[in-house]
């Protein structure tokens, strides 16, 4: 099998162009050999495998392996370390009539790609049906947020869409819509016991929920600070949040 061994490669040039997010239409990139195993495990399809010569022989029967040099591998990564594979996965693309009756985490215009993938490994492990994040939330490809979901995308279905949409799709098949906020209409998210759907949202770091999604939203929680600290990290009030209402 030949070795890709130039960085100057069309196959190579082409596919680093994925590290962009503009480039990311229809496929994007993994790294490591756990994110590889977990889509392989979940099957998902796979268009090139770039894998180190030295590690092929760990590599099942699968097509579409490229063999490569360390510092052609590092063209694929923003990791300054490659664990030896690369992967381009093909990106799956969801409609909101997909949406029925069960349990979702909503995530409107989070910024922080590492905030990103933790609260959808944090809905992956709380077990709920999807998540749903906004246009103008961080890439959910992005290098950082794939490294911060371990694969959890792999494991629950994911929305990128208009949030208000997709929370009264919701609505209309029967699903609560619960959005976290500090105001005079909140209440302590522990009065909510064990709905049986809902779908909570989580709101921008900085900002909060949109007014168009309080306006929108059946009950408004919050988390209420025995402490002096004015407010908890969003991906660690996402965890107490929603393990209290699952």
């Amino acid at each position: 099998m030949t070795i890709i061994t130039s960085k100057s490669n069309n196959l190579i040039k082409k596919t680093k162009k994925l590290l962009q997010k503009k480039y990311r239409q229809e496929s994007y990139l993994i790294e490591g050999w756990h994110l590889f195993e977990e889509a392989q495990n979940s099957g998902e399809t796979f268009l090139h495998i770039f894998v180190l010569e030295e590690m092929a022989e760990r590599l099942p029967n699968v097509t579409n392996v490229t063999l490569v040099t360390n510092d052609v591998l590092k063209e694929l990564t923003d990791s300054p370390t490659p664990q030896g594979i690369v992967a381009e996965v093909t990106m799956p693309h969801r409609e909101l009539e997909e949406l029925q009756a069960g349990r979702y985490l909503v995530l409107e215009d989070i910024q922080d790609p590492g905030n990103l993938g933790t609260m959808i490994r944090t809905a992956d492990a709380a077990g709920l049906d999807g998540v749903i994040v906004s246009n103008k939330s961080a890439d959910i490809y992005n290098q950082k947020t794939l490294r911060s979901m371990q694969g959890s995308h792999f494991h629950l279905p994911i929305w990128r869409t208009d949030v208000i949409r997709a929370c009264q799709q919701l609505q209309i098949v029967g699903v609560p819509v619960m959005a976290t906020t500090l105001s005079q209409q909140s209440v302590d998210f522990r009065v909510i016991q064990n709905p049986s759907h809902f779908a909570l949202v989580m709101g921008n770091e900085g900002q909060g929920i949109s007014k168009e999604m309080a306006e929108l939203a059946d009950d408004l929680l919050h988390i209420t600070m025995l402490g002096k600290a004015e407010s908890l990290n969003v991906a660690v009030a996402t965890g107490i949040v929603l393990f209290s209402l699952i």
